[in-house]
């Protein structure tokens, strides 16, 4: 009897040593982003500056353009260097200016504001027109750069083709002293834009993941100019990318240095580790990265085995919750609120990728070129209502916002994105399903501030109309890089952040044998600055397939 004892208990201990190791090896595997840092050329910014602004002298004599101080009384603005200056002239349009790193280009007619204003001819009904009638929907600025988005009405005509495009336009632009360096295939390309060429030497113009891109540098930083748009024939409610060209050219063109703020030193990068908890949880577990339904990838391929955590988060639903494709492997089942959870495979561990699942959404970080964009999110079953503090009302489980960060988003849109800018990260975190009349009436719109934790909704099943789709939330990731905000595999990150949120380890289960995942390149966080040594990153948010769009 003792023999056997010891041989049980010699057995359970290889186990314990077998899967000790097991999570020492998953948590070794997860990886942080990549990133690179650029130092704005402030001189330059001043140089162009000067230019603009001396198209007005009247303007030009109230700023203090050159290096050396104005023979003027100490309390005379023009003692103030010229790019502060601006900002004070500028922060009263554009809030937190002055807090960018990079200088601000944007489509603003500086000298001509000046000049109204100094002659108090401003009127803020009439600021479009300093703005080549584009009117501001957005500005946002932080430690990273800054992001703002524009729209065009469909009234403005004035040197543009007519367009068959029934809707305002809205156009982003994002400048960042931060970029992300991740595998990318499909990064780097691009065409001329020979109407532009003579004001952007390197301006590349490219249609990805559904928006046609216009990246250039100046003064040493990246700057990207976006519409979403369908390369596709133009209709009313369908933007075509040939019909967004002259909008985005028009933006362009007007491009004026509009404030920013010269950096004093360089960031302080500290660690970004990826924290796990210490011990096992007794039933989370998930499936590998890149391990989608078999046959589920477009074009035949498989998913991609993306182990990066890209943020630390706070998980966008309460537990229990499901990460599991809405559109393949076993059939959908009835999406009845009160079925046995045994009956509802979606909402069972482990947990599956499904980021390079089949749909017509351009993913560049998948093989195929097409994918889901982000993964779906589907929260515990709530069998039957329950009144109080404990109980679950199966109308009313919240998404939550994973951190602290600024809205973006127009009315009656079904997607809501929160970015974070700090000075070590420049990144979005996307919602969908959610009801956008209620999104409207709570105010969830371009400019709100969020804190991490905040409920932003309910989870439902908004597509296009009220149960269009099932009850879950569809969440990803974008990072901005040299050809702009690009979807990156949450998959890794949502696992991360649930782990923290129920306060214990997942197991990994092996994946399936007719899985063959593309690897993709293991790194660890790490921050690259022109001409200096490699840091550690700091921490600081339609066609369906299977009648699912995402």
């Amino acid at each position: 009897m003792g023999a056997r004892i010891t041989f049980i208990t010699a057995a359970l201990a290889a186990v314990i040593a077998l899967a000790a190791t097991s999570w020492a090896r998953a948590a070794d595997s997860l990886a942080t982003p990549a990133i690179s840092l650029q130092r704005a050329d402030w001189r330059a910014a001043l140089d162009q500056l000067r230019s603009e602004l001396n198209a007005a002298p009247d303007v030009a004599a109230d700023f203090a353009l050159s290096a050396r101080r104005r023979s003027v009384a100490g309390n005379d603005p023009r003692r103030r260097p010229a790019l502060l200056q601006l900002n004070g002239v500028t922060s009263t349009i554009f809030t937190g200016i002055g807090r960018s790193p990079v200088p601000v280009l944007l489509p603003f007619d500086t000298a001509a504001y000046l000049g109204a204003r100094r002659r108090g001819a401003v009127d803020p009904q009439t600021l479009p027109r300093y703005q080549a009638d584009f009117q501001t929907d957005l500005f946002d600025a932080g430690p990273s750069g800054y992001d703002a988005v524009f729209s065009l009405a469909p009234e403005v005509t004035s040197g543009l083709p007519s367009r068959i495009f029934a809707k305002p336009v809205e156009v982003q632009i994002t400048g960042s002293s931060i970029t992300y360096d991740i595998a990318d295939p499909a990064g780097g390309k691009g065409d001329p834009v020979k109407a532009l060429s003579a004001q952007y030497p390197d301006l590349r113009r490219f249609i990805r993941e559904g928006y046609v891109r216009y990246a250039f540098t100046r003064f040493g930083v990246p700057y990207v100019v976006s519409i979403q748009c369908l390369d596709s024939a133009p209709r009313p409610k369908r933007l075509a990318c040939r019909e967004a060209y002259p909008i985005a050219e028009r933006f362009l063109r007007a491009l004026r240095v509009a404030g920013g703020q010269p950096a004093r030193s360089a960031p302080e990068i500290a660690q970004l580790a990826a924290e796990q908890p210490s011990t096992l949880d007794a039933d989370f577990s998930y499936r590998p990265p890149g391990d989608i339904v078999a046959n589920s990838g477009a074009r035949g391929q498989s998913g991609r085995a993306d182990r990066i955590v890209y943020s630390q988060i706070r998980f966008p639903v309460d537990a229990p919750a499901y990460v599991h494709s809405q559109s393949f492997g076993r059939r959908r089942a009835s999406d009845k609120l009160d079925q046995p959870r045994s009956q509802q495979p979606w909402s069972q561990y482990p947990w599956r990728d499904s980021f390079c699942e089949a749909r017509d959404f351009n993913v560049g970080q998948c093989a195929s070129g097409f994918g889901h964009q982000g993964q779906d999110i589907r929260p515990g079953i709530c069998p039957v209502r329950r009144e109080g503090p404990d109980g679950c009302d199966p109308w009313r489980q919240r998404v939550l916002a994973v951190r602290d960060g600024v809205v973006i988003r127009s009315t009656r849109q079904q997607a809501v994105t929160i970015q974070v800018n700090s000075g070590t990260e420049h990144i979005r975190f996307r919602y969908m399903h959610m009801n956008p009349t209620a999104m409207d009436n709570d105010g969830l719109l371009n400019g709100r501030s969020l804190r991490a934790g905040e409920p932003i909704g309910v989870v439902s099943n908004y597509l296009d109309h009220p149960n269009g789709t099932t009850r879950h939330v569809h969440f990803d990731i974008q990072l901005f890089t040299r050809d702009g905000w690009i979807w990156v595999n949450p998959y890794m990150t949502l696992i991360a952040a649930y782990e923290r949120l129920i306060g214990g380890r997942g197991r990994e289960i092996g994946a399936d044998p007719e899985m063959a995942a593309s690897p993709s390149p293991v790194t660890t966080g790490t921050i690259k600055a022109p001409a200096q040594a490699v840091s550690p990153l700091g921490p600081s948010a339609d066609a369906a397939v299977g009648r699912d769009r995402n």
